[in-house]
């Protein structure tokens, strides 16, 4: 996890119902040894409404595809970390940009990345 916590962005990969990919560039934090995503656009993003819809979604990662799992997080402690997580790792290069993710709207999108730790061990 500590390389990907340095990884300015991921590339998240979501199939549609005809089989093909959409792929989208989006900042990943890592709280405590667990990488989390939000979606910047809210509810809104094809993305995150592929993901609650249980497609296929995996992510590009030093040239490489990984299938993971998503997983909603409501825990508001969390949220409230993974959001001081985007300010610090975001914030000096990115302001209205961390703004926006760190949101209401986006906080109700946080998710946790799962299957990455048995994928490689360097992630």
């Amino acid at each position: 996890m500590e390389n990907l916590a340095k990884t300015e962005e991921i590339v998240m990969r979501v199939r549609h119902a005809d089989g093909t990919w959409s792929a989208r560039p989006i900042w990943v934090v890592v709280i405590d040894g667990a990488a989390y995503v939000r979606s910047a656009f809210g509810h809104r993003s094809g993305w995150y409404r592929g993901v609650l819809a249980h497609a296929a979604t995996e992510i590009e990662l030093a040239g490489a595809a990984v299938p993971v799992r998503l997983v909603p997080v409501d825990e508001p402690a969390l949220v409230d970390r993974v959001s001081e997580g985007y300010w610090a790792k975001y914030a000096l290069s990115w302001p209205g940009p961390v703004q926006t993710i760190t949101g209401p709207e986006a906080a109700e999108t946080t998710m946790r990345l799962e299957g990455l730790a048995a994928r490689r061990r360097s992630w």
